[in-house]
């Protein structure tokens, strides 16, 4: 595990150094098309016998580490605290009825268009998939992953408003994609046993997953708070950081709590009250270390994402579904984001290029993909497996390549900067 963790990095460290030397394209974005590349040039020579067994070596490389358990159990956690302490905790509160109707509405409304579309599809290639494994395809794709989202905001300068929007979306949908997901996979026969494919199932998932995620993160985040603002030594503080984040991922795994919710209401809550927590020097230490460690994580997660390719079992009939699934999504995003716009545009004050900007900034990465390797072995499991990474790929090579054109396309066609960012705090207040 440790010789395979370790290839990994150094591998991973290759890749950002050609594209940061090479290429003019983001880090994140060139490590994962070049991881894919490789895969994908592995597989073609092994098919005319010329890598000898080189491609098996890969394969049991990869293998030996598991992605799930190291995006979900592993390097999550870290990205969502470094990515929520980044974020403008107060802007992100008066905003927060707009950012909680896209997280639920607009969750619910891609998991069933999504389920319903790929089921369509998958049929109509020969992929005999049942609707309740669709629905479940649906579940793992629909919330747009922080981690590539974040990555896409600090690249592209998407307005403040706007960014804290799609941003607190992506944070927050997390949770009820999963319980969407555990309820769908219930009624599947393929989830955990305790859990009840209904209404009342579906609510007490809620209740302990997403609700007691959130409070935990609150009460843990405010005691990493009051800790760091009772001293003053940015070692200890960034430590003191570092223990919320893997003691606290480590409580919610135990008991039932969604992780991800946690540390994302942590890192608020020290973001909001950072500038009393830390002196102006130990500030400049802490947000410099996590600042730090979000970008290497990065760097090693997108080329993981990339390198991966060469363990997804594919046919024919499923790449086509893949591709086919691109347009698919793509759709489905943009209607659940245009119904949950039409209620929200008039209260907070959001252009009509808005809704755009959410369809092709809701990048996908990491976490669907985990979800997908994580499903059980089945007859499906393949086909969802190579849809996903299909999605995946499209939306950070393409959408992560062309959302800052996107951005400036949409905001000469739509509102100016002062509109766009009327709900922000003064230039004077701004972090």
């Amino acid at each position: 595990m440790l010789a395979a963790i370790a290839i990994l990095m150094c591998i991973a460290a290759i890749l950002a150094w050609g594209t940061e030397k090479f290429t003019n394209i983001p880090t994140t974005v060139g490590v994962t098309l070049a991881g894919a590349a490789a895969s994908l040039l592995l597989i073609g020579l092994d098919v005319g016998g010329l890598t000898f067994g080189l491609r098996h070596q890969a394969e049991v490389l990869f293998e030996t580490i598991d992605f799930t358990a190291f995006v979900l159990n592993g390097i999550l956690s870290f990205l969502l605290f470094a990515g929520s302490m980044s974020l403008d905790a107060k802007l992100l509160v008066r905003l927060r009825a707009g950012i909680l109707t896209f997280a639920f509405l607009s969750t619910a409304i891609s998991t069933v268009l999504i389920g319903f579309g790929s089921w369509a599809v998958f049929n109509m290639v020969g992929l005999d998939v049942p609707l309740l494994w669709a629905l479940l395809f649906g579940a793992l794709l629909s919330p747009t992953d922080p981690v590539a989202v974040l990555d896409m905001l600090k690249r592209a300068k998407v307005p403040k408003k706007v960014e804290t929007l799609i941003a607190g979306e992506s944070l927050f949908n997390d949770g009820v994609g999963v319980v969407f997901f555990l309820v769908i996979a219930a009624a599947a026969g393929v989830g955990d046993a305790h859990v009840e494919a209904s209404l009342t199932g579906a609510m007490i998932v809620f209740a302990q997953e997403a609700l007691g995620g959130m409070a935990f993160g609150a009460v843990i985040g405010y005691l990493c708070y009051w800790m760091c603002k009772s001293i003053d030594s940015h070692a200890i503080e960034v430590f003191i950081t570092l223990a919320t984040v893997v003691g606290g991922y480590a409580v919610c795994a135990a008991y039932g709590m969604s992780g991800p919710l946690a540390m994302v209401v942590a890192g608020l809550i020290v973001s909001a009250g950072k500038e009393k927590a830390f002196a102006p020097e130990t500030r400049h230490h802490v947000e410099g270390f996590w600042e730090t460690l979000d970008q290497v994580l990065n760097i090693l997660l997108f080329a993981f994402i990339g390198l991966d390719v060469i363990l997804t079992p594919t046919s024919g009939a499923q790449i086509i579904a893949g591709i086919v699934m691109i347009v698919v999504a793509l759709i489905a995003r943009f209607i659940s984001v245009a119904i949950p716009m039409f209620l929200v545009r008039a209260r907070d004050g959001y252009g009509p290029w808005t809704t755009r900007m959410l369809t092709w900034g809701g990048l996908r990465g990491g976490i669907a993909i985990s979800l997908g390797l994580g499903l059980p072995e089945s007859p499906y499991r393949s086909t969802l497996v190579t849809a996903t990474y299909a999605v995946v790929l499209f939306t950070i090579a393409v959408q992560g390549l062309t959302v800052m054109p996107v951005v400036n396309r949409a905001i000469a066609a739509g509102a100016g900067d002062d509109e766009l960012d009327q709900m922000a705090p003064p230039p004077a207040a701004t972090h």
